[in-house]
């Protein structure tokens, strides 16, 4: 790697850490009766989508108390005999398993990050290795309505998603959820960023 790309990695590194702690502040100042006014109205659009009803294998984060809640979701997921699948984390990868019920939501243990997610020693079907996925709901720090989003700075989702279409020759349609105090008007990228389909807000 050369100066130049190593400076301008680190510039976008920097910039992207400023958008991170902007967005902390704005979410943690919005009361949680907003918060689930918000996630309410964006899972009435989700479930409204043809990209979604006509989805089988579905992979959804687990939310936390700043994201854009996906308890409703899993529940309409089950409730439409679709299959659901979640992120397990084991080190610097992360795979999508299979969840069995909404009774196996609610025993799956919680990890340090406080996100709910099977033990290592739990073998469950892993996506990529049984069919695939139609569909991926992702979290995200911030997004652009063009597509653009800002994780955690961990690169789990991109690490997959560009491993997946290596490994399957396709991409399951990808769809972020976000509060309207996430989005912003850009958000530096690099190579390994990648683009989403669907944005879809309370707006």
């Amino acid at each position: 790697m050369n100066k130049v790309t190593t400076t301008m990695n680190n510039t976008i590194k920097t910039a992207k850490n400023i958008i991170r702690k902007e967005i902390d502040i704005k979410i943690k100042n919005i009361d949680k009766q907003e918060l689930g006014r918000q996630s309410d109205v964006v899972y009435k659009k989700l479930i409204a989508l043809p990209q979604y009803q006509l989805s089988k294998r579905i992979s959804i984060y687990l939310s936390t108390d700043n994201e854009i809640n996906t308890l409703s979701i899993l529940k309409n997921i089950f409730d439409n005999n679709k299959e659901v699948f979640i992120p397990m984390y084991e080190g610097k990868l992360m795979k999508m398993v299979k969840l069995k019920s909404i009774q196996d939501y609610e025993n799956l243990p919680i990890t340090k990050w406080n996100i709910k997610q099977p033990s290592v020693n739990d073998v469950r079907d892993d996506a990529l290795l049984t069919g695939g996925l139609d569909l991926i709901i992702l979290p995200g720090v911030a997004f652009t309505m063009s597509g653009k989003r800002l994780g955690h700075g961990m690169g789990y989702y991109d690490k997959y998603i560009n491993n997946y279409i290596q490994l399957k020759n396709k991409k399951p349609y990808l769809i972020g959820l976000a509060f309207n105090e996430q989005i912003k008007d850009d958000i530096p990228t690099n190579e390994q960023d990648v683009n989403l389909d669907l944005i879809l807000t309370e707006r």
